[in-house]
């Protein structure tokens, strides 16, 4: 392929990732996939390698990319097979993060496997939200190892069943599967006339020649980022407040070896893990290593699997970050990610000074609430912060940073939906960090509930501020109110009527002197 013809097949293969995300939000029945984009799409070739993804969820599609082919390799497939999974040993990330996957047939042979990932805000666990204060993974919901939700265009319905069952609100938890397989069809029938048409204009392997063509593009655009950065062993260290379990100053620590065009990074001496539920998959870890050098990369790089292949991750196994099953994982995905994108930012830092930015907010400020009295509901949010600044701009304030890519909530869809009012909603004067550039403003969001309820929070930078980078300062840590009254970075607690919460979350690091 010349690169007209290159970049034509790429962007044909993109279309087809933000088409099957636009069909799961307009058909999605909850506010956690259709509001706050929670979901993810991708496609695969027949080795489970990533072909291309749209600009979704990073923790979502690393992950996938790194763990799709130990999923595929377990099944035999048929046109109409779609396969469901969470585990976060086998392919996952959280329980609540479900993926279907389909296979993509053209005149009968298997060609590619299409995919999309979404965050349900119950899948089981007893706490409302799925994200409770957990020490096992069988504390987090059901755990559904690759298995068939539909064969051969038909439902099995015990899998149905079982879904369904476990959950608070059944009409809404299927609307959401259908949703996934709906965006799964378009997929299928869009990346299959893709395939027909280039097989047609060029040849049966044609498509096969496109995506190692595309992924040999995606190795020389990596290999060439690698490059310029100069060759040594960079080390950092950061921590995790704590697990929610009385662990505390959890430590994550990184050592990254470049070498020419290739790099390496190695985890060793990070912490063994814990009991609470900021472990994470190896996949996950490669996941927030990945997003911080595809940052690095031209923006045209596409996202196909040989862009990770000169970068090695290393993680012991049994520890915090490569966790042994069943270990809890709930906000290993969502927290402890994070940290990790900290802990290579920051090594990196030393390398390239101009090109990292300070510390973010560093937590996506989970929030779960929901009751099983009266009227039965779920909820989940994260919650934005302050970006941290770099060497040409200031911090953004009140944005998802890193590992997430959700909006918000409405308030509108939540006071319609749920016995809750907002009663602030603002940029936390003050939080970002001070210097040159200073870091971005955190926020402030408060409910006040209408009814009795359970609320879980999974929060970080409560204790350890974002970081400053090149003499600037840290940003401010976030804090929890219950009433007035602080609450713990994580804990699980039942209120009233009338009670009031309110979350400021972090600001981003400064970078450089005043």
């Amino acid at each position: 392929m010349n690169a007209i013809e290159l970049t034509l097949f790429s962007s044909r293969l993109n279309a087809i990732c933000d088409e099957m995300g636009v069909v799961l939000r307009r058909t999605a029945f909850s506010p956690n996939i259709r509001d706050r984009l929670d979901f993810s799409c991708a496609i695969f070739d027949l080795k489970g390698d990533l072909c291309a993804q749209a600009a979704h969820i990073p923790v979502h599609l690393g992950s996938m990319a790194y763990a799709m082919r130990d999923v595929i390799d377990r099944l035999e497939w048929r046109q109409g097979d779609m396969v469901v999974f969470n585990d976060p040993f086998l392919g996952g990330t959280h329980l609540p993060d479900v993926t279907l996957v389909a296979p993509v047939f053209v005149g009968g042979v298997l060609q590619a496997y299409v995919a999309n990932r979404a965050h349900h805000a119950d899948i089981g666990a007893d706490s409302p939200g799925s994200m409770p204060l957990s020490s096992s993974l069988r504390q987090e919901g059901i755990i559904l190892q690759p298995d068939y939700l539909l064969k051969e265009g038909h439902w099995r319905e015990h899998i149905r069943n079982r879904l369904v069952a476990a959950t608070r609100n059944p009409t809404e938890s299927l609307g959401d599967f259908n949703a996934q397989i709906s965006a799964n069809y378009a997929g299928v029938e869009r990346l299959g006339l893709f395939i027909s048409q280039t097989a047609g204009n060029a040849g049966e392997d044609a498509f096969q020649e496109g995506i190692d063509a595309l992924n040999a593009y995606g190795e020389r655009l990596s290999r060439r980022m690698l490059r310029e950065i100069p060759d040594g062993l960079y080390r950092f260290e950061d921590v995790m407040d704590d697990d929610g379990q009385g662990t505390q100053n959890i430590p994550i620590r990184v050592a990254v070896t470049v070498e020419g065009n290739r790099c390496l990074l190695d985890f060793d001496g990070s912490a063994s893990q814990v009991v609470g539920n900021i472990n994470c998959p190896l996949s996950v870890t490669a996941a927030a290593a990945y997003y911080v050098f595809r940052c690095l990369m031209p923006q045209q790089t596409p996202a196909c699997a040989g862009i990770f292949r000169p970068i090695e991750i290393r993680a012991p196994q049994g520890s915090l970050l490569n966790a042994r099953r069943p270990a809890a994982v709930a906000a290993g995905n969502v927290e402890t990610s994070t940290r990790v994108v900290d802990v290579v930012m920051g090594a990196l830092a030393q390398a390239i000074p101009e090109r990292i930015p300070a510390a973010s907010h560093g937590s996506m400020n989970n929030l779960a609430m929901g009751s099983d009295r009266g009227s039965v509901w779920d909820y989940y949010e994260t919650i934005g912060g302050g970006m941290g600044a770099g060497a040409l701009h200031h911090g953004l304030s009140a944005v998802q940073t890193h590992m997430t890519n959700t909006l918000n909530t409405p308030i509108e869809v939540i006071e319609s939906l749920f016995p809750l009012q907002i009663l602030a909603y603002a940029i936390r004067d003050e939080s970002g960090g001070g210097g040159k550039h200073r870091g971005g403003e955190g926020v402030v969001r408060s409910w006040k509930f209408l009814q009795a309820a359970q609320l879980t929070l999974l929060t970080e930078r409560r204790a350890h501020a974002p970081w400053g980078l090149n003499g600037g300062e840290p940003g401010s840590r976030g804090r929890n109110l219950l009433n007035g009254i602080e609450l713990p970075a994580k804990c699980h607690l039942y209120v009233e009527a009338g009670d009031e919460l309110s979350i400021e979350t972090p600001g981003g690091g400064g970078f450089g002197r005043k």
